[in-house]
Order: structure tokens, then sequence, then C-alpha cells
């Protein structure tokens, strides 16, 4: 299959963003391609931004040409790369566009021995890519990052002081996060005179550039104390310091010109502005740093790096599906965020985003190619509607050996949609019992087990709780598949109704989604602190929730849209206002 980012045309591999320091020779290692398989005739490239720049016939493991001799599948190339970000690609050139033909030649890669089949070989695969170098380096002459830094090019001796402060004043603005002032100026020029001294323009700008990098005000968001302010009173942050609240909330990054610039002239606070800056700012590319970065962490997206059962039992699990499955949980909320949906359609959509890797896992036809686009899943597949029928939830609620944790899928659900955590486990919790005392050689059902623990304290209090909600969820196998019984088809067959902690009667994850927006309230409210922790950068606080109930109170009148809640929490005091602490900090220089 044709990986995302490779040129048309191949098949499989890796694509990786690199920083290369300086214009010079790299070296390319690409190791693990194979283990003990022979491989005719199969054509291998390397590309950096989409251009490719070698190519060699593999054929398989040993010391065969252009390869190294230890043996592991392993290609090396040397090559000059000049200075910069690039995308460079490890990947293999598709010998056809039609599938069949591949799995066709897959069979005929064998070897015979006295007429019969001696090995049957596989298609190769990238382990890893390792890039090496500057070697024989030498300074670039043009790169992206220069050319956004040298916005001017000074002709003569006479036109470099000018272009010096014009290159550095745009430079501080921005690192600064406000207007320049002449102190500001002067000090980097002096640094940039320094660097002049003992080397070219350029030497100058790089000193200077230096100098800014190590400012504390660069490296700190610094929100001055007004001194007409007593400790312990509150008072309205500034523009400038409102524009980075708003900036650092929604791209992870530093405000835009256009930010700065109404800042600057005070407009900002205008609720009215302030809403029209909003609206651009999610418009624009990068407030994907917000899906990515408040979903991660809201839905603990991140645990899936570090999420991996073992192959024997979840043959399908590779790092593509791990991918897979944080994108399609992104996509599902960057969709409400751009298209300004009801937040519960996080638990409720009736579509998802699915590639052909995903879709083959899930058991969902008709889906090819790598790219991810919006899937109709309709009343027959119901159970994948909204987060609980997502792999990023599924798959990350397993325990070390391998089977699913109703324990940790129905903590995740009171944690994420209800926003009721449920206390520490006490110490020392004594292990399952897989066997029935009472008739030997009968192994107990995961339910059967975790009965005990709801019938015995001090677990039963939390486990009553927690324990339904994940047995609902049972259909689904640790990597997120749909069963019907534990343990294959000669196992037992999952039994998922239950009775829900306020007495609901449900049975399977479709009748647990209606049974939890009973509480549609309750997970808004969730959301609503979730984000409002995320662009405060502190946890929300006993006196924050008047503020977050009127804002869910607020967001109900508009159908609790996205929008409402994110104004909401921009408009509030809390993202607004500061108090002055009892003890002062000397101010930043």
């Amino acid at each position: 299959m044709q990986m995302e980012g490779m040129p048309f045309g191949t098949r499989g591999g890796m694509a990786v963003n690199h920083v290369f320091p300086a214009d010079g020779e790299y070296t390319f290692t690409v190791r693990n391609m194979g283990v003990g398989t022979y491989i005719p005739n199969e054509q291998f490239e390397l590309s950096i931004d989409g251009e490719r720049v070698h190519s060699w016939v593999y054929t398989g493991m040993g010391t065969d040409a252009g390869m190294t001799s230890d043996g592991d599948g392993q290609l090396e190339v040397t090559l000059p790369v000049k200075a910069g970000s690039r995308l460079v690609g490890a990947t293999f050139v598709a010998t056809n566009y039609r599938p069949s033909l591949d799995v066709v030649q897959h069979f005929e890669r064998k070897s015979l021995e006295n007429g019969r089949v001696r090995e049957l070989s596989n298609y190769p695969i990238i382990g890893a890519l390792r890039v090496e170098g500057p070697f024989n380096p030498a300074r670039p002459t043009d790169s992206p990052s220069m050319r956004k830094i040298f916005s001017c090019r000074p002709s003569n001796a006479s036109q470099e002081e000018s272009c010096a402060e014009e290159i550095l004043t745009a430079l501080a603005q921005r690192a600064y996060r406000r207007p320049v002032t002449i102190d500001d100026l002067e000090t980097l020029m002096l640094f940039y005179g320094e660097g002049r001294k003992i080397g070219t323009f350029d030497d100058g700008i790089e000193m200077a550039l230096r100098r800014l990098l190590a400012s504390p005000q660069f490296l700190v968001r610094v929100e001055r104390e007004p001194v007409e302010w007593g400790p312990g009173e509150t008072y309205r942050i500034s523009d400038l310091e409102l524009a980075s609240r708003l900036s650092f909330f929604l791209w992870s990054s530093i405000p835009d010109n256009e930010l700065i610039d109404m800042a600057s002239q005070g407009r900002l606070s205008d609720p009215v502005v302030l809403e029209q800056q909003v609206e651009r700012m999610l418009a624009d590319p990068r407030s994907e740093s917000l899906v990515k970065n408040f979903a991660q962490q809201w839905l603990y997206l991140r645990n899936l790096t570090t999420t991996a059962p073992a192959q024997t039992e979840f043959p399908d699990w590779d790092d593509e599906l791990r991918q897979g499955f944080a994108r399609e949980t992104e996509l599902l909320f960057e969709t409400i965020m751009r298209e300004d949906l009801n937040v519960l359609e996080m638990l409720t959509a009736d579509f998802t985003f699915l590639n052909e890797r995903l879709a083959r896992h899930y058991g969902i036809p008709n889906i090819y190619g790598s790219r991810f686009r919006r899937v109709d899943l309709g009343p027959e597949l119901d159970y994948r509607h909204g987060l609980l029928g997502h792999g990023s939830f599924l798959s990350t609620t397993w325990v070390q050996n391998n089977r699913t944790s109703p324990v940790k899928r129905g903590v995740w659900v009171l944690e994420n949609i209800l926003g009721t955590p449920p206390p520490e486990p006490p110490a020392n919790v004594p292990a399952l019992e897989e066997t029935d005392a009472e008739g030997p050689g009968r192994s107990l059902t995961l339910r059967e087990q975790m009965t005990r623990h709801r019938v015995e304290e001090p677990c039963a209090s939390c486990h009553r709780l927690m324990d339904p909600i994940g047995f609902a969820l049972e259909n689904f196998t640790a990597d997120a598949k749909w069963r019907t019984h534990d343990g294959g088809d000669d196992g037992n067959l999952i039994n998922s109704a239950v009775e829900l902690f306020d007495g609901s009667q449900v049975s399977g994850p479709s009748e647990l989604r209606e049974a939890l927006l009973k509480y549609s309230p309750q997970f808004v409210r969730m959301v609503t602190e979730k984000l409002m922790t995320y662009g405060l950068g502190r946890g929300v606080e006993y006196f924050d929730m008047p503020v977050v109930r009127s804002i869910v109170r607020d967001a109900e009148q508009n159908d609790y849209r996205f929008s409402s809640i994110l104004m909401g929490i921009v408009n509030s005091d809390p993202f607004q206002m500061r108090t002055k602490p009892r003890e002062t900090v000397a101010e930043l220089r």
C-alpha cells in the first residue's frame, strides 16, 4: 500500500522530517529489511522532498551489491544534501498497480529443492532509517530558515547597519511577542557589532540571534504586574499578554503580526474584535496544534506510543495501526472544532475517519489507500459510533497478560466522559483468581473473576461503578476488534448485559452510550474543564467552577457548539485576568 507522503508508484516504507543543519554529505542507512529470506529484484529508493536521490535493487540478505557485510539486510549510501528541514522517504517501487498480481508474485517467490518448496519468502520491510552527518560541512548559502531571517541583503557596507536593524526588529517582535523598544534594539545591535568585527554580515546577525534566543523575554512568557495594584488584588491583563495567551492556546506558538498589531492598538480586548480573531485563528492551519496537543492530552492518545500487546496474541498490531487509531480520534475532534458541531458528537457521531489499514482491522470493506477519509457508519455499525468505538481508547485499556480490562475501560469513561474519576485503589489488592475453588480445573470467565471485587470491601464501592461500564464494552478485544466470544469462536459467549451505577440496564456499547447521554451536561462540563485547563496552563480550581458552570449553561442555549465553549473560556475572567501575588517577583530583564 502506498504510504502517506510518498511519491505515486511506491509501496510501503517510511517518511520522516529531518533537519539538515548544514550543507554537506550525509550517510543514509536503512536497516532490518528482512529476516533470513531471499527477495529477488525488489527495487528500493531513497527520496528527499519527494525527489528520488538514490535507488537499489534489493536482492536479500548478505553481501550482494549495495549491501553491507553485517548480514542484517542493510542498505547504505552517502549523498550531498542542502541545509534545511526536509522530508526523507525510504520506500519500495510498486511493480504494478493491481494488488492481486503482487499476491501471485509473492507466492512465486520460493526456492525449490528436489522439486519441493523449501522456503516461501516475504516482501522486505524497513525496520529503521538512520541519518548521519554532515561530513565535509559547508556554511549554507540558502535555506528556508535563512530566507525567513534575512528580509534584506546589504549591497555595500553603508547599508549593513540599517539592514541589520530591519532584520533584528522583525525577529525581536516575534520572539518577544510585542513591539520592539529602542532598548531592545540597542542591545541586539551591540551583539551584532561584536559578531561583525570578527566575521561577515551573516556572523553579526548570528551573534545577535544568539542573544535574542537567550533572552528571558523569549524563553519565558512574562506577564508584568501593574505597580498600582496591591498584593491580592485582581486586574485585567494587557492586550499584548492576552494575544500571547490566545496564540499559545490555539496555536501552541507565538502570536502573528496581525494579532500583535491588534493588541498594540488596544483593540484585542474589544469582544467583537476578539471573537473575529479567534475565528481567524481557528481557520488557520496552525490550529492543527490544538487538535493534536489538546486531544492527545485529554484522551490519552500519547499513551498509544507505549501500547504494544504481544504479537503472538495480536499479530495484526503494528505502528501503522497505532498511528491510525490516534489519527481517527484526532480527525473526529478536528471535525467538531472546524464545523462547529455539538461537542456531544464526540459520543454520538455516526461517522468516523478511516484509511485502508484501519478499515481492514475494523472489518469495514471497500476502503482503499493510505489517505484517511470520512466514512458513514450507519446503524449496522452503531457500536462504532463515537469515542466508545475508537481503537485509541479501547487499545490503551488492556493489561499485561494481553486481555481486556473492564476496570481500566470503566475508569477511562468515568474520567473522560463523566468527569468523576474514582479514588486510587488500596494497597496490596490480591490478583484475580482464574480457577474455581469449588470446581477444580474449571477456568473462571473474566466476569466471574471480577465479581469477587464487587462483593468484597474495600474494592466493592469503586468496582460497582467501574466494572459494569467496562463489561458493557467486552465485545471489543484488546486491539479494538469486534468479537462475540472470549478466546475465539470456541470460547465463552460474551455477556455484555449489565446494571449501571444508576440502575440502568444496558447491553453492549450502543446502549451504554445512550445511558451516558443522560449525563450530557456532565460531559460538556468535563470538556470545558479540560479545555480551560489546557488554555490556562494550570489545573481548574474550586473557585473556577462557577465560571465553568456558567459557560456550560450558556453553551446549552447554542446547542453545545464547540465555539460557544471556546469563546466562553476566552472571554472568562480566569483567561483574561490575574491576581497579584502576595509576594512579588523581581521583573525579568
